[in-house]
């Protein structure tokens, strides 16, 4: 059988699956969810070996971004799913009278999550979290550049679901093209731009909707009245986190010009606190995940413009947190996503022509403002499009499972986590239910007194 017949055969059963009403149920979905907390839970060793052996990830990061965002999402999804499935009332127009409208909320049939390798295991079960709470089959391909994440994925989901509704496709290229011909109900995409727009072509064959979780070049600014080493430890912790390969993370600096000697200096210290003196010996810090990015990294390390950092160990494919100054908008890490530890600082004067810089370039996925004035909080929060941000704070946005996660323009399209998650992964279908007891008559032509009641209801 060829890669596409057994894509087919795969798609196929899991079609027939859901058309017969194997997911409608509220305890069959609230199972499924609960499925995957016990598998968690008893594989929690062996998550902790397998992305040690992907990423070097330290356990304090593995239980913080990985399995304690997937049991958030869990909580909430099972707490709320049955409120969560109930028909939506609506109101009807007076020009309606006698009808009732609602929203009913239906599984759009087999779906397609393809994970990135930076977040191996919260990335590809985060999203599923919601395509099951909705009512779907499930394809996961997961990414094959974290090779020992993806195995794990491949066994556990074997043994605790039906092939029909939940499995997972391994692979490389080939295998996710071949994937992509295939016709899913909605494709989920997590990863870079480039491959992004593979996979939006791809799904416009079959007019398939796709929800694309992509990145960009994302701010942090430290504003004159900062708590500078409030924001020193949650900038530090937010880009060095998995050795910045985030999607939100903070990819530059933007610091007001009367502060930055202070915070670079406290981010210095901070480094050391939260990473250890020597975080090429990785103890408690993450490795790039393989020599071609690690490659692409070390290109960006000028001596010239190194502050802090810069030191790396090629063969187990570690770059300390590094910090770059006297960095302009030319220059070459600029120009795209770093996906790395290495942060760019620029300055500013003012801060209105700051965010005038950042609203001429692309949208990216997040914004981060460190001030204390409320006023200039919410300028910054209002005047600037991106996908979503703190204030105060970097990266812990992501974490709230109330918060609907997302890019905009060239960082994305769509959203999930939380009822978010079960939005994107269900199709809202409008009902309207008319009475027959009476029936108003201006909706008929007929005449001068007709047109006049419909005139009227209308105005």
């Amino acid at each position: 059988m060829t890669l596409q017949e057994n894509y087919q055969q795969i798609v196929d059963d899991q079609r027939k699956y859901v058309d017969q009403g194997n997911t409608v149920d509220y305890t069959f979905r609230k199972q499924q969810l609960e499925n995957i907390k016990k598998i968690l839970k008893d594989n929690e060793k062996e998550i902790y070996d397998v992305l040690k052996k992907d990423l070097n990830k330290p356990d304090h990061e593995v239980v913080l971004t990985e399995i304690g965002i997937i049991q958030s999402e869990l909580e909430v999804a099972i707490k709320n799913l049955r409120y969560w499935m109930q028909p939506e009332k609506v109101a009807s127009p007076l020009t309606h009278k006698g009808s009732k409208s609602y929203i009913l909320k239906e599984p759009l049939g087999v779906v397609l999550v393809i994970a990135p390798w930076n977040y191996p295991l919260q990335l590809s079960l985060a999203p599923i979290v919601g395509a099951i709470a909705a009512g779907n089959a499930v394809v996961l391909k997961p990414s094959e550049h974290a090779p020992h994440t993806s195995d794990f994925l491949a066994r556990v989901v074997e043994e605790n679901f039906d092939p029909a509704y939940f499995t997972v496709v391994q692979g490389a290229v080939e295998e996710t093209t071949e994937l992509l011909k295939q016709r899913f109900d909605h494709i989920f995409y997590t990863g870079g731009s480039a491959v992004g727009k593979i996979v939006m072509r791809a799904a416009s064959e079959h007019l398939t909707p796709v929800t694309l979780e992509l990145g960009g070049k994302s701010p942090a600014i430290v504003d004159e009245d900062a708590n500078i080493q409030m924001a020193a430890k949650r900038i530090v912790w937010g880009k060095y986190t998995n050795a910045g390969q985030t999607c939100v993370a903070p990819d530059y600096l933007l610091v007001q010009e009367s502060v930055k000697f202070k915070l670079l200096k406290a981010m210095k210290k901070q480094i050391k606190s939260l990473f250890g003196k020597n975080a090429l010996q990785g103890e408690n810090y993450s490795r790039i995940i393989n020599y071609d990015h690690f490659k692409r990294l070390t290109a960006f390390l000028n001596e010239d413009h190194i502050v802090h950092g810069g030191e790396y160990n090629e063969e187990e494919l570690i770059i300390e947190p590094t910090i770059l100054d006297k960095i302009d908008w030319e220059d070459a890490i600029m120009q795209e996503e770093i996906f790395g530890p290495i942060l760019p600082v620029l300055h500013f004067e003012n801060i209105e022509d700051a965010l005038s810089l950042i609203k001429s370039r692309e949208k990216p996925l997040a914004l981060y403002y460190f001030g204390e004035n409320p006023r200039m909080q919410s300028q910054v929060m209002e005047y600037v499009s991106f996908g979503g941000g703190s204030i105060n704070d970097t990266f812990f946005h992501l974490a709230n499972p109330y918060l609907p996660f997302g890019g905009v323009g060239q960082s994305g399209m769509g959203s999930y986590h939380g009822k978010a998650s079960f939005d994107t992964f269900s199709h809202q279908k409008s009902i309207l239910k008319q009475t027959t007891k009476f029936d108003i008559p201006f909706r008929y032509s007929g005449g001068t007194v007709t047109s006049n009641i419909l005139k009227k209801f209308l105005s």
